[in-house]
């Protein structure tokens, strides 16, 4: 039986705060032994918005664990529980949090671009607009 598999726990691993919006989230990568996806999960409470961006060359998933909000390209998106959010590297977006419950997602990112501590390739919406 192959042992190339893993099963973590966010909860159980140190948070740390986004470097650009100081917000906390987990990198589950290393944790999970992902070699080819960055792997991240995100806590948003009321009020909280990650920073609005886009990947040169990533492709993302966002999977809701709790209902969500997601900005895309200046719309705001209700995300139902259990919902997958699928962008390109191009739109700009970032995940909001304009309810007032706390928000739960787990964010991958192909091709894993960058390192495990820094995310790479990040776009700032006034750098994707020049």
């Amino acid at each position: 039986m192959s042992d190339d598999f893993a099963i973590v726990q966010y909860a159980d691993l140190d948070a740390e705060p986004f470097t650009e919006s100081q917000h906390r989230h987990w990198k589950l990568t290393g944790a999970l032994g992902a070699t080819d996806v960055r792997v991240n999960a995100v806590e948003l409470d009321p009020g909280e918005s990650l920073t609005l961006h886009a990947h040169e060359r990533q492709e993302e998933l966002y999977v809701a664990v709790t209902d969500g909000q997601v900005e895309i390209e200046g719309t705001v998106h209700d995300v139902p529980e259990g919902s997958v959010v699928r962008l390109g590297p191009d739109p700009i977006r970032g995940l909001c949090n304009h309810t007032d419950e706390t928000h739960v997602w787990v964010l991958f990112g192909a091709p894993p671009v960058g390192t495990i501590e820094d995310f790479g390739e990040y776009v700032l919406p006034e750098e994707a607009d020049g």
